[in-house]
């Protein structure tokens, strides 16, 4: 059975068959994922909590998973991406239905909290994934390829569940969420089956597996030293995913209090559809540009487009200025991943630090972008608030410009390990 799979796939798909089954994996997932994320700010607003505390709610999914990164690295050390995934899907198929069950202030605690530990395994996979099991050289390629399903899911996702929630979210928005779930899982199942002799790039990790971390001071010392030499590179993680919390907390919200319910799902496409084209070139780019500088000045172009949408007001408009926008700042997240990967496979031996302290990054980005988006929409408004993002990437990118070396070594010490 496996090796007519195997032949059958090969046949039809090509040399790369496992990123693309991968990649199916990761698009119905993030259709499951997308349809829930969408719907999470409308559920919380329907118990009349305000913008504020919504975007402080969904902002703390994040903070359970910035404390889990760091648990991650010491007790799911050497952890393949086939358990890592298993473990994930497990708790996706659980967390709707606590969504659904959430009407109190510390439900939805409870509920942001298992939806910030499958997220981190999400995260933990598809890193051990791509660093283990694909080449170096194949590093940039294969996130723009897993970029483009997922995008193609961020795409999805918001036009689906905006036709099922018209009169509002039921019973169909979960049901939608667990069919794509589980396809999902079918496909990781071929991908196991696809994926069961072959073995990782560095072996059987048989450095890591020796050098065990004693204590968590260990583990504390590292991410400080290698934090230290990886800060520019964590501040545009950072702020890439400040701005994915910054659109998916409010956008869903825009459409309602501008009363564009007709647009509903519209604002989230054209922020996610981007990232589906740029993932079939961004690779070129890296290889003439280099990763970093093609990610700064993404962040800066995009960013510049944002800061003027608080002064247009024709919906149509501002849908092409969101798509614009997106078309630059998406050039940065698949270069940057390309970056960690590299970093990975230099340095295998900390190969759990790196993704702990990436994820971390990615983490404060969810834990203060729907945070800062709820309070700036109350202060001033939505609209303002967008532009307001916009203006904070642009300093950001010039600063990462003028800073950032034009090398990045992460060395350690066997001592250091132990």
């Amino acid at each position: 059975m496996r090796g007519n799979i195997k032949k059958f796939l090969g046949n039809n798909i090509g040399t790369s068959t496992p990123v693309f089954v991968f990649s199916l994996v990761i698009l119905f997932w993030a259709m499951f994922d997308g349809i829930l994320t969408y719907i999470v700010p409308i559920l919380i607003e329907e118990q009349g909590f305000s913008t504020s505390m919504i975007g402080f709610i969904i902002g703390t999914s994040s903070i359970t998973g910035a404390f889990f990164d760091f648990l991650i690295c010491k007790f799911f050390k050497n952890l393949s991406f086939r358990r890592i995934f298993l473990i994930m899907f497990a708790i996706c198929f659980v967390y709707p239905l606590l969504l659904w069950s959430a009407k109190s202030l510390w439900f939805f605690l409870f509920v942001m909290a298992v939806w910030g530990i499958y997220f981190d395994f999400f995260g933990f996979g598809v890193f051990n994934f791509i660093g283990r099991y694909t080449k170096k050289k194949d590093h940039s390629s294969s996130f723009g390829t897993l970029q483009i399903f997922k995008a193609l899911g961020g795409i999805l996702a918001p036009l689906i569940v905006g036709f099922v929630i018209v009169k509002g979210v039921d019973w169909r928005s979960f049901a939608l969420g667990w069919f794509f779930l589980a396809v999902g899982f079918i496909f990781f199942i071929v991908l196991i089956i696809l994926m069961h002799k072959k073995q990782p790039n560095n072996g059987n990790n048989t450095i890591s597996k020796q050098l065990k971390r004693k204590n968590f001071f260990v583990e504390i010392r590292l991410w400080k030293k290698i934090g230290r030499v990886m800060m520019p590179v964590l501040f545009l993680t950072f702020y890439l995913f400040f701005i994915e919390a910054f659109f998916w907390t409010l956008a869903p919200l825009y459409t309602e209090t501008a009363g564009l319910e007709q647009f509903s799902g519209f604002f989230l496409t054209a922020y996610s559809l981007p990232f589906l084209i740029v993932g079939w070139f961004v690779g070129s780019l890296n290889k003439k540009f280099g990763k970093k500088k093609t990610a700064f000045v993404g962040l800066l172009v995009g960013s510049l487009i944002l800061s003027f949408f608080s002064l247009l007001s024709n919906p149509i408009i501002l849908i092409f200025l969101v798509f614009f926008s997106s078309f630059f700042i998406s050039v940065a997240l698949p270069s940057i991943s390309a970056t960690y990967a590299d970093y990975i496979s230099e340095a295998s031996q900390v190969e759990e630090e790196i993704e702990g302290i990436e994820d971390f990054a990615f983490n404060a980005g969810y834990i203060l972008g729907p945070i800062f988006a709820g309070v700036l929409a109350d202060i001033f408004s939505i609209p303002v608030a967008f532009s307001i993002l916009g203006l904070f990437g642009v300093l950001l990118a010039t600063i990462l410009l003028f800073v950032t070396p034009k090398s990045i070594i992460i060395k350690t010490k066997p001592s250091e390990l132990k």
